[in-house]
């Protein structure tokens, strides 16, 4: 063993998250088996974001700084055998953004310490990296406890000569969440045809995009859910809920290099037919206050407004006129449910605050929202409020790993083959 047993950098209470404006005390740790002549002991405290044009490289394309501080702890010298302590305090900026990391990108903080050695002889060196939590008050959103509401019609031809209609609306309870709660949504499907429509999916996507030499976009999906199709000339109401899983914030305030996104995608299969809702996460839950009503800039109550409805294609009309009127909308049934089970999703993190437990005494001081680790693309951070997550009305299972769904490795029959294959009692002459 050298004289340098042991060499490290401790944050004060052990703590691994910080808000911006905040300040970050530690003290650098040495322990000596032996007299160490130095000529400096150097600590510093960086963060910055940092891009690459290729997934899991380390070669930045473009980086940007946010804080770059340095403190002198000891000028030349020698330290005598056993442990030193050398406090250090940094001052994080109020403009930090909150730590990330994905595949093509980082924002990252860490303290690093570094003995300056001798000539000819090697520094020691050693970091340690802290979290930086800028909260995001979903609150602060215009409109944000405003249910989400989106629609389309797709028209679409079937057997030959025959066309109809679907008309797809999805909406959300809210537009934005945060851990743990669950996304409600709603989606009415009217079918104005002859032919039963492919099931319909709900897909909760993040989007994160990189400004490299050009911006790149990560999509991927974080949770979906199916459901059955909808017969012909029916109209039904599929309800779901998702539960949101550990994400990070959307946006990185104070970041121009990365961006974060969430959408729900409902879509049908056949005919193919989309809407898309945008979604925000957060970590300050929307205050759900009832909201009094505004008299809009209509007539007065009470007042008959003369409505002349347009006449719809004759075509669409022959076929209303041959089919029986849409009855009450049924409801749809799941089929399948997909996202990250919440056992995997929650997990502590070593020097993260315990979340004080449902029921028992309340602590003589409240212990901060409880720390989560993603399965996606962010890095630890907090949750506001005490609820647990709520199960969700389906089995919850892993999500699918399309890169190993199996794929057809034999091309379809020729025409001749087809042919060969017939049953010869259908063939002409036989």
């Amino acid at each position: 063993m050298g004289r340098v047993q042991l060499f490290q950098i401790r944050l004060s209470h052990g703590r691994v998250v910080y808000s911006p404006g905040e300040p970050l005390t530690g003290a650098v740790h040495v322990c000596l088996g032996a007299p160490l002549p130095f000529r400096a002991i150097r600590v510093s405290c960086t963060g910055s974001c940092r891009v690459s044009s290729k997934a899991n490289d380390t070669s930045w394309v473009v980086e940007e700084g946010y804080l770059n501080s340095a403190l002198s702890l000891a000028d030349k010298g020698s330290l005598p055998t056993g442990e030193h302590n050398f406090p250090f305090q940094f001052l994080l900026p109020a403009t930090a953004p909150t730590s990330f990391e994905g595949p093509f990108g980082k924002i990252v903080y860490q303290v690093r310490a570094t003995i300056d050695m001798p000539r000819f002889s090697k520094d020691h060196q050693c970091s340690c990296v802290f979290y930086v939590l800028s909260p995001l008050n979903l609150n602060s959103i215009p409109d944000i406890e405003q249910p989400n509401v989106a629609s389309t019609t797709k028209k679409f031809s079937y057997k030959l000569v025959k066309t109809g209609s679907v008309v797809l609306t999805a909406s959300t309870d809210l537009r934005g969440y945060v851990v743990g709660q669950v996304l409600r949504l709603q989606a009415d499907i009217e079918n104005q045809s002859g032919k039963d429509t492919g099931p319909v999916v709900a897909s909760l996507l993040q989007k994160v995009s990189y400004k490299a030499k050009r911006w790149i976009y990560d999509v991927r999906t974080i949770a979906d859910v199916e459901g059955a199709g909808v017969k012909a000339w029916r109209r039904t109401q599929w309800q779901e809920q998702i539960l949101v899983p550990a994400l990070p914030q959307s946006a990185l305030p104070g970041c121009t290099l990365i961006h974060v996104d969430y959408y729900l995608q409902v879509s049908l299969k056949a005919p193919e037919a989309s809407v898309t809702l945008p979604v925000f996460i957060g970590n300050i839950a929307v205050n759900q206050v009832p909201l009094s009503p505004q008299p809009g800039p209509g007539p007065p109550p009470g007042a008959l407004s003369l409505v002349v409805p347009s006449a719809p294609p004759q075509e669409e009309a022959e076929a209303v006129a041959c089919h029986p009127h849409f009855a009450n909308p049924v409801s749809l049934f799941t089929k399948r449910h997909s996202q990250p089970l919440p056992s995997a999703t929650f997990g502590a993190v070593s020097g993260a605050p315990e979340p004080c437990p449902q029921g028992g005494s309340p602590a003589s001081h409240p212990l901060p929202p409880a720390l989560c680790v993603s399965t996606g693309a962010t890095v630890p951070y907090f949750t506001d409020g005490s609820g647990g997550p709520v199960p969700t009305t389906s089995t919850s299972v892993l999500p699918p790993e399309y890169s190993l769904w199996g794929h057809p490795y034999e091309a379809p029959p020729s025409y001749e083959q087809s042919c060969g294959s017939a049953d010869p009692g259908l063939i002409p002459g036989s």
